[in-house]
């Protein structure tokens, strides 16, 4: 769980590859993510300063009303279209979307808290800490989340840890 060294005065950004966490629930536990209670853990008694929601738009079945619904728990939902390529694969990723506000808005935030498994992140981990001198948080499904993520991450939360974190 998030550590004892956190202060109220922090500002905290949070900032959420939802297809990331979608697919960890969906493939871990057949179920859906509870992100009103992850937005909850994240920034506990300290300010918020932006929660950001990064979705990829597919053109499915009650998605606007999921982005909709992110929205109202508070969540700034930033959107972009699923990639098709000739041949039919597809791609939809927002790491580098998410790295680039992570580095712009850091000089505003003390607390960082990306919420994402992906190892990709770990550059940025490092670089936010370093560099920037924020504390980086993690949360994530630790069953599908890079170890080296949770080892680089200043405080990591187990979303396998409690059934809460589930719909």
């Amino acid at each position: 769980m998030l550590a004892t060294n956190v202060h109220k005065s922090q500002r905290v950004g949070v900032f959420v590859d939802v297809q990331n966490l979608y697919y960890s629930a969906k493939n871990l536990y057949n179920t859906k993510v509870n992100f009103r209670e992850i937005l909850r853990t994240a920034v506990g008694s300290r300010q918020l300063v932006r929660a950001i929601a990064y979705v990829i738009k597919a053109e499915v079945k009650d998605e606007s009303t999921f982005f909709e619904a992110l929205e109202k728990i508070g969540f700034e939902v930033k959107a972009k279209d699923l990639q098709i390529f000739i041949g039919g694969a597809k791609k939809g990723d927002w790491d580098i979307g998410i790295a680039m506000d992570c580095i712009e808005l850091a000089p505003r935030l003390d607390t960082i808290v990306i919420i994402s498994g992906d190892g990709d992140f770990l550059p940025l981990l490092q670089h936010l800490r370093r560099a920037m001198g924020c504390r980086v948080e993690v949360i994530a499904f630790g069953k599908s989340t890079s170890k080296k993520l949770i080892e680089e991450a200043d405080s990591f939360v187990d979303l396998d840890s409690s059934k809460k974190f589930l719909i």
